[in-house]
């Protein structure tokens, strides 16, 4: 049951009335007046949340943060965002569909935030929702930025055709972004009944996440590192937030999805009349197990696209397979057969009835003679391709209602309390304080440590995940977060941040590595932009390299 229902019929009215794209028909069914009711602002808020479903959940969103990463690689799809090659241009549908759906969104809670002052509602409770909004625009003001760099900061509702825009200098898409912030942090409660809602810890977790990225960026102040690791641990220890003790319930879909780790989630559900096309990423992150004996298609395995493969770096040299449980937690690594028969595997006829092992993704090589035992397919990382990889299982969505469905029903996470505290270590550490920062990173690790046969079988787990101040650097902040967001929309944002994007996208990255440089820390603007502004490319210039 999903307590916030979004308002399809006005999601599409107000991207019609309120878009701010340019030359864009600005005609709605909606009366004018409608927002200014509390029914109507109530549902403008709504819609305002509803944007976040066109990047959280979504292919676009995806194919922007997880391809021409050091964790993952293109096994299909646009190849072009992997690969950084000729074909990433400011023409394709790739770039410019994000930037439309995000500035449609920015315009969206401008609309909201601007009739606010004449709607008949209590103080508090109409500051509330526009505490929610601000959230919101911040979001989507945040996501443009890292993307493309400085964008267009419009903070008032565009009613009507514009061809006027131009580039805000980053610094001050931070101030308005961090001033949005502290307006949520400052009236949003601690905990909603209507789940889903944005909360003050939401606003905090976001707003360290924000300090901790204009640390690293031409807009740093001396206090934002200070800022953003006061803000997590406040997250931390100031509300009812639990890392969860088994690393595969924070994924577990229906009613595991409220767990007590989740700070922020997008919501989907199994309303097909609010859901839309729904969370799409299960179809993402798979590999094509229908081409191999003893399987087709079915709920359990998902219905996969193969657009992410995991590198080379993600299967072999990331996890300790021994001590970390988030490898075998992360990745599919056996397929039982569900197409009894007979077949051909190894040279050999194998009868295979339902169960059995039809698949075997060892996580490391075999010999010869193993293989030849073997009375089902092996894939060892030696042979993985774009159609053979470990699948990844976080998004994996059983609960469709059939398997040629798309139209997944499971949140997306957004923010979750692992990464609160790795933002916390991240901060701590590149202020200069490594030793503050250990308990954060083994408060992640010693969670995601193996269970052992018995007690004291565990505790070694544990005690061999535990790091000390001097394992800590960047490089092991980046692979922690590797380890525990694997696939969660946040690397390509990570890498840049860190300044590490072209080191380690060259190291791990076959697809890219030859053609990585450094202006690709921004994508393209989309050419539409560019041609629809008056005075052209002198008003609204392209980023440099493209």
């Amino acid at each position: 049951m999903k307590p916030i229902f979004y308002i399809v019929l006005l999601y599409a009215c107000l991207a019609a009335s309120c878009s701010k794209l340019l030359n864009e028909d600005m005609r709605s069914a909606i009366p004018d007046n409608y927002l200014n009711t509390p029914e109507g602002f109530n549902a403008g808020v709504n819609s305002a949340y509803s944007y976040l479903r066109t990047w959280y959940g979504n292919q676009m969103g995806a194919q922007l943060t997880v391809y021409g990463t050091d964790t993952y690689m293109c096994g299909g799809g646009e190849l072009a965002l992997d690969a950084y090659n000729f074909n990433l241009t400011p023409g394709r549908g790739f770039i410019s569909a994000p930037w439309n759906d995000l500035n449609l969104a920015v315009n969206a809670c401008n609309a909201v935030i601007s009739r606010a002052p004449q709607v008949p509602l209590a103080e508090g409770q109409k500051n509330i929702r526009i505490g929610e909004v601000r959230f919101l625009r911040a979001m989507y003001w945040f996501l443009l930025m890292q993307t493309w760099g400085p964008v267009n900061l419009a903070t008032t509702e565009t009613t009507a055709v514009t061809t006027s825009a131009h580039r805000t200098p980053v610094d001050s898409i931070y101030r308005a972004i961090i001033d949005d912030l502290n307006f949520s942090v400052a009236n949003l409660p601690a905990t909603v009944t209507a789940y889903g809602r944005v909360t003050k810890p939401a606003a905090e977790h976001f707003l360290a996440k924000v300090y901790l990225t204009r640390a690293g960026s031409t807009a740093k102040q001396a206090d934002d590192y200070k800022q953003a690791a006061t803000l997590a641990k406040a997250v931390i220890s100031q509300y009812s937030y639990q890392l969860p003790g088994n690393f595969a319930d924070v994924f577990a879909q229906g009613a595991g999805e409220k767990n007590p780790e989740v700070v922020f989630a997008v919501q989907y559900s199994k309303n097909i009349l609010t859901n839309g096309i729904g969370n799409q990423a299960h179809l993402f992150y798979g590999m094509n197990y229908t081409a191999l004996p003893g399987m087709v298609r079915d709920l359990a395995n998902g219905r996969t696209y193969s657009y992410f493969r995991p590198t080379r770096f993600t299967t072999d040299t990331l996890f300790d397979k021994v001590h970390d449980s988030r490898y075998d937690k992360s990745f599919v690594t056996v397929y039982y057969c569900n197409k009894p028969g007979t077949y051909t595997i190894n040279g050999r006829a194998v009868t295979l009835q339902s169960g059995d092992t039809a698949i075997y993704l060892p996580g490391h090589e075999v010999t010869a003679a193993e293989r030849n035992r073997a009375n089902y397919t092996i894939i060892a990382p030696s042979q993985y391709n774009n159609s053979y990889f470990p699948t990844l299982t976080k998004f994996l969505d059983p609960q469709r209602p059939d398997v040629n469905n798309e139209n997944g029903s499971r949140d997306f996470l957004v923010f979750r309390l692992a990464e609160t505290y790795l933002i916390a270590a991240e901060a701590l550490l590149m202020s200069g304080q490594p030793a503050e920062a250990v308990p954060y990173v083994n408060a992640v690790r010693k969670r995601a440590a193996k269970t052992g046969d018995t007690p004291a079988e565990t505790a070694a787990n544990q005690a061999a995940m535990e790091i000390t101040a001097a394992d800590l650097n960047i490089d092991f902040i980046l692979d922690e977060r590797g380890r525990e967001l694997l696939g969660e929309y946040t690397r390509w944002f990570d890498l840049v941040r860190t300044g590490k994007l072209l080191e380690r996208v060259k190291l791990h990255n076959p697809n890219a590595s030859r053609n990585i440089k450094s202006f690709h820390v921004l994508r393209p603007i989309p050419q539409d932009q560019i041609d629809k502004t008056a005075g052209g490319a002198a008003a609204f210039p392209q980023n440099a390299g493209y």
